[in-house]
C-alpha cells in the first residue's frame, strides 16, 4: 500500500513536469531541475545525523530518568515526575529557541546550530523516553527479579542482564515511533538556520518561487525516510522475536 502511494505520487509528479504548474524546477531530466533536487537532498545528511544523535542521547537520558521513577523512595519518584512533567510541557519549537538563544546567555556556552538542535530535541524526547522505559520495566513479571536475586545478582546486574533486555524488546515499537517523531520534529530546527531538508526547501522556494512543487518534493523526502526507518524497526523486531523462539 505504501509503495503504491509513493509510486502514484511520483507518477503524478513526473507527469506534470511541464506546463503551467512549474514542475520543471524539480524535473530530474533537466540540468536546473537535477541541481535543485540535489540541493534539496543534501539536507538529508543533517536531518538523519541530527535525528539519530538526538534519539541516542534521549534514550540514555530517558533511561536514567526512568530508573528513579521505579524507586521506593518518594524523593526519587518526585524527581522523575518533576522532570517528565516540566520537559513534556514545553513545546519543541520553544525549547529549540531557548537552547540556541537562551542557554548561551545563561551558561556562557556557545553551541553550534547542529548541537543546539540535537540538545533541544534530545531533551524534549527524553521525557517521553523515560515514560516508555518506566512502563516497559514495570511490565516485566516480578518473578524475573526474584530469579535474579536467587542467583545473587545485584540491582545493577539484574537490570542489565535480566530486566532491560526483556523490556527493550517490548518497547521497541514505541522507540521506533519516537525515532519517526524525531525525524519529523527535526524540521523545526530550520528556524535557527540548520541546513536540513526543510531549510533547503525554504531556501529554494525563495529563489524559485514554486512552493507547491518544491514542498511536494519535501513531503516525498520525509515519506521515503520514514518508510525506510519503519521498515528497519520492523526488521529488528523480527530479528529479536526470531532469537527468542
Amino acid at each position: 500500500m505504501k509503495r503504491s502511494l509513493v509510486l502514484a505520487l511520483l507518477v503524478l509528479l513526473l507527469s506534470g513536469c511541464s506546463g503551467n504548474w512549474g514542475w520543471y524546477v524539480v524535473n530530474p531530466t533537466t540540468p536546473s531541475g537535477w541541481t535543485n533536487l540535489k540541493f534539496m537532498a543534501s539536507g538529508a545528511y543533517y536531518t538523519l545525523g541530527m535525528s539519530i544523535t538526538a534519539i541516542l542521547m534521549s534514550v540514555v537520558v530517558g533511561l536514567l530518568v526512568a530508573i528513579p521513577g521505579l524507586s521506593q523512595r518518594r524523593s526519587w519518584r518526585l524527581f522523575n515526575r518533576t522532570y517528565v512533567e516540566i520537559v513534556r510541557s514545553v513545546p519543541v519549537l520553544v525549547l529549540i529557541l531557548w537552547v540556541y538563544y537562551g542557554l548561551p546567555a545563561l551558561s556562557g556556552i556557545t553551541l553550534t546550530v547542529f548541537w543546539a538542535g540535537v540538545l533541544a530535541l534530545a531533551l524534549s524526547d527524553s521525557a517521553f523516553q523515560a515514560e516508555i522505559f518506566r512502563a516497559g520495566i514495570q511490565s516485566i513479571n516480578r518473578g524475573q527479579y526474584e530469579a535474579a536475586q536467587s542467583i545473587s545478582l545485584n540491582y545493577r546486574d539484574t537490570m542489565r542482564y535480566v530486566i532491560l533486555p526483556q523490556a527493550i524488546r517490548r518497547i521497541l515499537p514505541a522507540l521506533g515511533n519516537q525515532l519517526v517523531y524525531m525525524l519529523k520534529m527535526s524540521s523545526l530546527v530550520s528556524v535557527i538556520g540548520m541546513q536540513e531538508l526543510t531549510r533547503k526547501a525554504n531556501e529554494l522556494v525563495v529563489s524559485e518561487y514554486r512552493p507547491l512543487e518544491i514542498y511536494t518534493i519535501l513531503v516525498l523526502e520525509y515519506l521515503v525516510l520514514i518508510l525506510i526507518v519503519s521498515a528497519g524497526v520492523r526488521w529488528l523486531e523480527r530479528r529479536l522475536n526470531a532469537r527468542d523462539t
